[in-house]
């Protein structure tokens, strides 16, 4: 598995990875329950530049068979510059107020979402990804890594303490009550 920065071409691939980890958000987003829509409008997103969703925030796994996983991360303090060409698309294609807590802040990269491929889930992929950006973030730029996870979700909260992460409060994204975590250069062992 090779992991590298994603390019505008791959934004069909990353789009269909991220909508298995937030279909829920995206379908929010635009206001309606449209697997086509909301693979049409993230895969927009992805494409473009200066968005929470871009390709210049993404990595990309890939094995000799292409792409299999994608992960977004971007500076937590950027949150709001990156999300009104959001809102503003939201707006523009489907006319849908919305608003959704912040659920990063300054002080920390955010991994916003990690989609694996179905046929690579269970073989280490996610995993690899998360030490993959634990290793470029926290080690090597010296850099807080934070995530939410669902406190419904224990097996992936497992996950993220075993590799380092630590609870550090909580917050409510899209109705649902998050566990917020984080890895510091702090906690490096």
């Amino acid at each position: 598995m090779h992991i590298r920065k994603a390019a505008p071409d791959d934004a069909g691939v990353i789009s269909d990875l991220l909508l298995l980890a937030m279909e829920e958000i995206v379908s929010a987003f635009i206001g309606e329950k449209s697997n086509k829509k909301a693979r049409l409008f993230l895969k927009s997103l992805i494409s473009k530049k200066a968005n929470q969703y871009s390709y210049e925030n993404c990595w990309v796994a890939e094995n000799a068979d292409g792409p299999i996983a994608a992960a977004i991360v971007y500076e937590g303090a950027r949150l709001k510059e990156l999300r009104d060409p959001v809102i503003r698309e939201i707006k523009k294609r489907f006319n849908n107020d919305f608003f959704y807590e912040d659920e990063t802040q300054a002080g920390e990269f955010y991994i916003d979402s990690i989609g694996v491929n179905p046929t690579q889930q269970g073989k280490g992929v996610g995993s690899n990804m998360l030490r993959f950006l634990i290793g470029e973030y926290v080690e090597k730029r010296k850099q807080t890594l934070g995530l939410l996870v669902d406190e419904n979700n224990p097996n992936a909260k497992r996950l993220y303490l075993q590799l380092g992460f630590v609870p550090v409060g909580r917050k409510t994204l899209a109705g649902k009550k998050m566990e917020h975590l984080q890895r510091s250069p702090a906690m490096l062992s």
